[in-house]
Parts: C-alpha cells; sequence; structure tokens
C-alpha cells in the first residue's frame, strides 16, 4: 500500500493513528520520503490534508480507523467534495468475517461516505491493493476532483501477496490469506479536456457582441492554473471580472479589469449589473448557492456560456446556451488564440468595467474607525492588509468575522488563500497548518472566530510538535456571531444557545509551547503580529471584538 503511495508522489499523510491499519503505519516507517503528520482529532487530520491539497496543488492523503474515526473525518470529506479537491482517504475496517455483525466500531463505510464523496470502495482482496489504490488516485484528481474513501479490513492488511518488480518492490510469499502474483499498475497520467470544434470561436462571437458581458471565475481556473489568460482576455476584450464564492484568488483584486467577488454581503452594485447583463462567460465553477445568491443572480435572459471539466455542474444553477466540457486553460488558450487571430476587441464595455472596478476599490477600502474598549475589525484589517506580503497564505473558518478578511483583502496572487466553500467550521486552524506545510517559505495566517477556533484548537499542539509556524487570528466576541445575527433578526430578544464561554486563548497557545498575544485595542494588534512572525512558533493572536458589532456592513459612527 505504501509503496502505492509513493509512487503516486504523496510526501504527506494526516491520521490519528488506529489499530486497525497499524500495518500501513509500520510501512511508512520504511518510507523517509513519506512524512506521517499524527493529529489530535480526525476532522483536523481531513482538514489538513485538504488544505495541503489545495495549496499544493496534488492530492492529499489522510487516514483513520473504523467507525469511530472515520465519523470523525467526515467532514472534511464533505469539505472535499464541495470543493472539489482531490483526496484519498485511507480508513481501517473491522475484519471480513465481523462485518455485518454490528462488530466493535463497525459501519458500512462505502454506504456511509458515498454521497459525499466521488467515490467509495472496499478493498478486500490483497492482490487488488495496486489496482484499485492507483485507480483512487486517478479518480480523485481527473474530471471534477474530488475525495475517494478507500476501506481497508484489518484482516486484509495482514495478507501477505506476491508483488511484481514492477511496482518497486518485491514481497515474499506468505501463509496467511491468498498469495498471488499481482501485474505492474502505476499511477495513471490524466490528460486535459479540449473543447469540441467550433465552440470557442461560437463563445467568441458572442462575448465580441454582447453589451453587457461578465466573466465569472472559480476553483477550475486555479486548478489549471489560468489566471494569466483570463488576465489577458480581460484585457483585450475589456470585460469586467467577478470571483465566486471564496475564490478570491483567482483573478488579482488589484487589476482594472477586477469587479469583485461573489457570495456574503458583496458590492451591490456588481449584484445590480450581472442581473442584467446579456453574457456571462462562466470559467471553471458549479455556481453554488452563495455565489448566485441562492440561485437568483443570473437572469434567462442572459446568454450563459458555462465551461467545466464536469457536465454535471451544468445546469445546477441556470441553463447554459453554450455549455462547454473542457479544462479552462485549454479553453482559454484555444480562445485567445483566436482572438489574437481576429484582432478582436471590444472597447465599448472599457467604461462599465473601470466603473466596476472602481466601485469595488470604494467598498473595499477599510472605514477609519477605532475604538479603545475593543479592537475594532474595520482598523485591524487596514493594518494587516499593510503587514503581511502579498504571496501570503491566508485560511479562514466560517463565521461573521469572516465578512472584514473577505471586503477588505485584496488578493493579488493566485494561490494565496485556502478556505472551505462548504463553511465549515474548525477548518482555519487546521487549514492553515496543512497549506503551511505546503508551502514552508511563505507567511501563512489562519482566521477563525472564537466558536470555530475551538473546535479544533488541539491542532495547535500538532503544530508545535511538528515545528509548523502558522499564526492563527481568533476573534473572540464571545459569541456564535453568525447564529447570533439571525437569531436576533428572526427572534429578537429571545437569544438561547449562542452564547460561548472562553478562555484566554494566548495563554493556552504558550502552555502548548507556542507564541501567544492577546489584542484589546487597534494599537496593540500591528506590534503583536509583528512579534508573532518574528517569533518563529506556532502563535495565537486573541482579538477581543466588541460583540454588539456582528457583521462589517453594519451601520455604526465612523471617525
Amino acid at each position: 500500500m505504501v509503496d502505492v503511495l509513493a509512487k503516486e508522489g504523496v510526501e504527506k499523510v494526516f491520521c490519528v493513528p488506529g489499530e486497525s491499519y497499524l500495518g500501513v503505519l509500520d510501512a511508512l516507517y520504511d518510507h523517509p520520503q513519506i512524512q506521517l503528520i499524527s493529529n489530535r482529532h480526525e476532522g483536523g487530520a481531513s482538514f489538513m490534508a485538504e488544505a495541503y491539497a489545495k495549496a499544493k496543488n496534488t492530492v492529499g492523503v489522510c487516514m483513520a480507523t473504523r467507525g469511530v474515526g472515520a465519523s470523525n473525518l467526515a467532514i472534511g470529506v464533505h469539505t472535499a467534495h464541495q470543493d472539489s479537491t482531490p483526496m484519498v482517504v485511507l480508513l481501517g475496517q473491522v475484519e471480513r468475517d465481523f462485518e455485518y455483525r454490528e462488530a466493535f466500531q463497525e459501519v458500512d463505510l462505502p454506504a456511509f461516505f458515498k454521497p459525499i464523496s466521488k467515490w467509495a470502495i472496499e478493498i478486500r482482496d490483497a492482490k487488488r491493493i495496486p489496482e484499485l489504490l492507483h485507480r483512487a488516485f486517478y479518480v480523485a484528481r481527473s474530471g471534477r476532483p474530488g475525495p475517494v474513501v478507500v476501506s481497508l479490513p484489518h484482516d486484509m492488511l495482514e495478507d501477505t501477496v506476491e508483488i511484481a518488480e514492477s511496482m518497486g518492490t518485491v514481497g515474499n510469499v506468505g501463509s496467511e490469506g491468498g498469495v498471488g502474483r499481482v501485474s505492474g499498475y502505476h499511477s495513471y497520467p490524466v490528460h486535459p479536456v479540449r473543447p469540441a470544434q467550433g465552440l470557442a470561436q461560437a463563445a467568441l462571437q458572442q462575448l465580441i457582441a454582447a453589451e453587457r458581458p461578465i466573466v465569472l471565475v472559480g476553483g477550475g481556473v486555479l486548478k489549471t492554473g489560468a489566471t494569466p489568460l483570463v488576465q489577458e482576455l480581460a484585457e483585450v476584450l475589456e470585460l469586467p471580472v467577478a470571483t465566486t464564492f471564496r475564490r478570491f484568488d483567482a483573478f488579482p483584486n488589484d487589476h482594472r479589469c477586477y469587479a469583485g467577488w461573489l457570495g456574503f454581503g458583496p458590492v451591490k452594485t456588481l449584484l445590480e449589473y450581472i442581473r442584467t447583463a446579456d453574457v456571462a462567460l462562466v470559467l471553471g465553477t458549479r455556481l453554488s448557492q452563495v455565489a448566485t445568491q441562492d440561485y437568483s443572480l443570473l437572469s434567462p435572459d442572459t446568454q450563459v456560456i458555462h465551461v467545466d471539466i464536469s457536465p454535471e455542474v451544468f445546469a445546477k444553477a441556470c441553463a447554459p446556451q453554450l455549455p462547454v466540457i473542457a479544462d479552462v486553460k485549454e479553453f482559454l488558450t484555444e480562445l485567445l488564440d483566436l482572438v489574437h487571430r481576429s484582432n478582436s476587441s471590444a472597447s465599448r464595455t472599457a467604461g462599465e468595467t473601470a466603473r466596476l472596478h472602481t466601485q469595488y476599490l470604494e467598498f473595499s477600502e477599510p472605514r477609519e474607525h477605532d475604538s479603545d474598549s475593543f479592537a475594532d475589525l474595520d482598523g485591524l484589517m487596514r493594518d494587516f492588509v499593510g503587514a503581511v506580503p502579498d504571496d501570503a497564505i491566508l485560511t479562514s473558518d466560517a463565521g461573521n468575522f469572516f465578512g472584514w478578511l473577505s471586503r477588505y483583502y485584496r488578493f493579488k496572487k493566485p494561490g494565496t488563500y485556502v478556505g472551505p466553500t462548504s463553511g465549515a467550521m474548525g477548518y482555519g486552524l487546521p487549514g492553515g497548518i496543512g497549506a503551511k506545510l505546503a508551502h514552508p517559505d511563505k507567511i501563512v495566517v489562519s482566521f477563525s472566530g472564537d466558536g470555530g477556533f475551538m473546535m479544533t484548537m488541539s491542532e495547535f499542539e500538532t503544530a508545535v510538535r511538528y515545528h509548523i509556524p502558522v499564526i492563527a487570528i481568533v476573534v473572540n466576541n464571545g459569541i456564535y456571531g453568525t447564529i447570533r445575527a439571525h437569531q436576533e433578526r428572526h427572534f429578537p430578544h429571545r437569544v438561547v444557545g449562542t452564547t460561548l464561554g472562553n478562555p484566554d486563548f494566548a495563554e493556552i497557545a504558550k502552555t502548548f509551547g507556542g507564541h501567544g498575544e492577546r489584542v484589546t485595542c487597534n494599537a496593540e494588534f500591528l506590534p503583536a503580529l509583528q512579534r508573532a512572525i518574528q517569533s518563529g512558533k506556532p502563535a495565537v493572536i486573541e482579538v477581543l471584538s466588541n460583540p454588539e458589532i456582528l457583521s462589517v456592513s453594519q451601520p455604526r459612527i465612523d471617525k
């Protein structure tokens, strides 16, 4: 099994160790090129693997034991499924003779994970490990990427089979289980899919004729490295570009064609423009519920050109007039070739493109507002933006605190944001650790609320143990802020279940062996951030914020 992982180029494996797959752990002992990261919770392990896969543009690998560990790990599988992240999940299982008897910690793992994975299987014959495990990696990274779950019965892992030399290792013939020769399976290449003939030409004709065009870019642009091509197309045809939910870095936010992002609380004038757009070029996104404002954003009158590697995403939000099954990069390469050969331009749209960008810049400028009793998040973001380099990687949880980050931070380079479109709480810290492992040379900062941070706070010890200097900013207002905001809107003066009690997060960081800072006003934030960076340790910066300010758009008196 571990030979297959090595052949697939796996460098990191995240897990909580379990007795049902000790053989795999023991085999990893002999593979120094694969680093095993032992986590404190299976949810943290799966988040870490998912974020590592995103940041590294590779297949993430995580492991857990049987039903109890597998259940904990499921949140990361769901995240990978909604985010189209390639991941292979290896799960120990009860012995084959004990299955379907409600054995100790037994869960029918393929059935359990089928709805939230791309493929879920059980390997019952050790001879098929090379075949099925290589296939698992291929399925995970091909087409629309996603998670593949592989169930491994404990006794199957103790079988002995003979492995052909083409696998890289020759095993001993043993007496346990069936003995047979395994043919030489290897990593399957994934070839890019080009658009059918004539589709790029048809798309170009619609774009040139458009009076109010819009380009919507998503995760497929990031996965294929197509951002420079989108930028070139936008510049030549003067097209406004918007990024979809939590895909901020798919297009440089400071570019003159950038119109803003879609999700919670975007620029209202951008939404108005898209609702009246006559042509929408949709690149590498499934047009999620959040991005499309509950599937209401695109008008039935808008001519939609939807480009995606997977046809199953078409028509989920709207019926495209021109569906294009292709790798986004391949489509854009062909489209740009046609643009240059035809000397196409669309200067009449330049005014609208410039107007949208100006409105985005005004919207994303932090307001002048400070507080002496709490750290005001407007001021905090103003300071943070100027304190980190453009190639810093940001990760985040879900929560109302995220509104300040999404509004005020301008992502200028691809690969600088790693976050869950699933809206999973608890993702920020383990996501930051995974991203830092993928890019140890870059500053990595995670953002969390106090509610989300507490869900996976134990992974801070993992960061300390493996010397991973991630910086975790924890916005502490003592409540589940998002739920409180909805609660006060729908059930005013009937607060229940959303008040939290918290420890001193900075002190906890120190007891783990990391660096801890507590910020109570804006003047303290920048020095605390600089000390955290200079410490070279995993660090927590706890920011005490005003519980009465629940939203970045909430009216308040500005200075």
